[in-house]
């Protein structure tokens, strides 16, 4: 942590990456699946508290099972992406507490608080979404994360279960630049920011 990456770095990881919706005919191995774990599975949570789970969805059969949960939309440029993966949120996270977090007493914190379990699960899962983005960006892939989808559907589908509810999805893989629409406007700093 003691100096900056280099621009090429944050080129690739913020200025040039886009939200990708049509993708070339690459695969994606299963190594470079477990390689993004690995790099996601580093970024801080709660308490340690690493409540998202992924189901790399990239055989023919999840990806039917997939299809038949999202909106009319994302069909085309999920069904062709080499992976979509579903970020989902375990609601009995604090299970885990115990090894992920030793320092202390930290599953009393949630057991029986079903709004605090929501919020922790909710903001966390999302956060480890986004790490999840970046280290798709920094191994030189390219991602179109979404929402649209039928939740309860898809939850029914790879969380029969009940305990791992899902966030949001996202598309991954080699991005066809041909498919990409114009970049959209970002507020500037006066119109988000403010310094105190």
């Amino acid at each position: 942590m003691s100096q900056a990456i280099d621009q090429q770095a944050i080129q690739q990881l913020f200025l040039d990456a886009r939200s990708y919706n049509g993708w070339l005919d690459k695969p994606v191995s299963e190594e470079q699946l477990k390689q993004l774990y690995e790099l996601t599975k580093m970024g801080p949570t709660s308490a340690n508290a690493c409540p998202a789970r992924f189901v790399f969805v990239s055989s023919d059969e999840a990806k039917q099972k997939l299809k038949g949960c999202l909106d009319e939309g994302n069909v085309e440029k999920s069904m062709t992406a080499p992976v979509v993966v579903i970020i989902g949120m375990d609601m009995e996270f604090y299970e885990q507490l115990p090894v992920l977090f030793p320092h202390g007493d930290a599953r009393s914190w949630y057991v029986g608080k079903d709004e605090k379990i929501l919020e922790t699960a909710f903001r966390n899962s999302s956060l480890q979404g986004a790490y999840l983005i970046m280290a798709i960006r920094s191994l030189g892939l390219d991602a179109g994360p979404m929402s649209g989808f039928n939740s309860d559907k898809l939850d029914a589908t790879f969380f029969p279960d009940g305990k791992i509810k899902s966030n949001f999805i996202c598309a991954f893989g080699y991005g066809d630049t041909s498919k990409l629409y114009p970049r959209g406007p970002r507020l500037s700093f006066d119109e988000a920011a403010v310094i105190e």
